[in-house]
């Protein structure tokens, strides 16, 4: 089988999460070197004993709290990615924090502060503290998730859908940025409708028999961080109508 990701180190945020493990199964059976970073230490070991059982790539486990960790953390995280890998060829951001959908006057401060430190805060402070680790490769990807739902701001969406909206913007800016070096490339990924937990958290009564199953990402996140998508920059990719002919 010729493996598309061989000698690639890709960081991936809720790695323990449904999308996160997701892609980290993809990968790693795509012959990537797969970082999971997740706070919840149980979720990410089923993540770790799911790949080795489809015989993928063995990953690396690294517990962090992206929420409560401190700057010199981040920087401590980058300091260890570099000083045991060399470099970084990938970066997924795929850890979210959406309790319910909400009207506004019921948004607590400490909620809404603390889905803004998971979704949008984390993102960037993780990106910034990598990027010279990333620059070291000849080529490299970041992919920021994004939501087809909250992007467009619709009622109830609270910090979640103002995080997404600043996210697809900061993908926007940090893209073009860095568009001219030709190394780094920066897309948003919208997964759209599939049977993940956290649309089954968000809409119990939906019918799960119509959802795409989180195993149909697995041919974009592959696209994404290989060299297929070479030169791919700047690009909001729709998962529902991704096609990698």
């Amino acid at each position: 089988m010729n493996k598309k990701l061989t000698e690639h180190v890709i960081l991936i945020t809720g790695a323990g999460g449904g999308l996160g493990s997701t892609a980290a199964m993809a990968l790693a059976l795509q012959g990537a070197q797969v970082i999971l970073l997740d706070k919840n230490i149980p979720k990410m070991e089923k993540t770790y004993d799911d790949i080795l059982a489809n015989n993928g790539e063995e990953p690396i486990m690294y517990p962090f709290d992206l929420a409560g960790a401190n700057e010199n953390e981040y920087q401590e995280l980058a300091d260890t990615v570099e000083r045991e890998f060399g470099a970084l060829q990938g970066l997924l951001h795929s850890a979210v924090e959406l309790s319910a959908f909400s009207p506004t006057i019921n948004i607590k401060t400490q909620e809404w502060g603390h889905a803004l430190n998971v979704n949008l805060n984390a993102p960037f402070l993780l990106t910034r503290m990598l990027l010279p680790v990333m620059q070291k490769s000849q080529q490299a990807s970041i992919v920021f998730t994004s939501d087809s739902f909250a992007r467009s701001g619709p009622a109830y969406a609270g910090a979640y859908g103002v995080s997404k909206i600043a996210l697809e913007g900061f993908a926007d800016i940090l893209a073009q940025e860095l568009e001219s070096s030709h190394k780094i490339r920066v897309n948003k990924l919208v997964p759209g409708a599939v049977d993940s937990p956290l649309r089954q958290q968000l809409f119990p009564a939906e019918d799960k028999s119509k959802l795409a199953p989180m195993s149909s990402l697995s041919k974009v996140y592959t696209y994404l961080f290989s060299s297929d998508s070479h030169g791919v920059t700047g690009q909001t990719i729709e998962a529902e109508n991704f096609n990698c002919n």
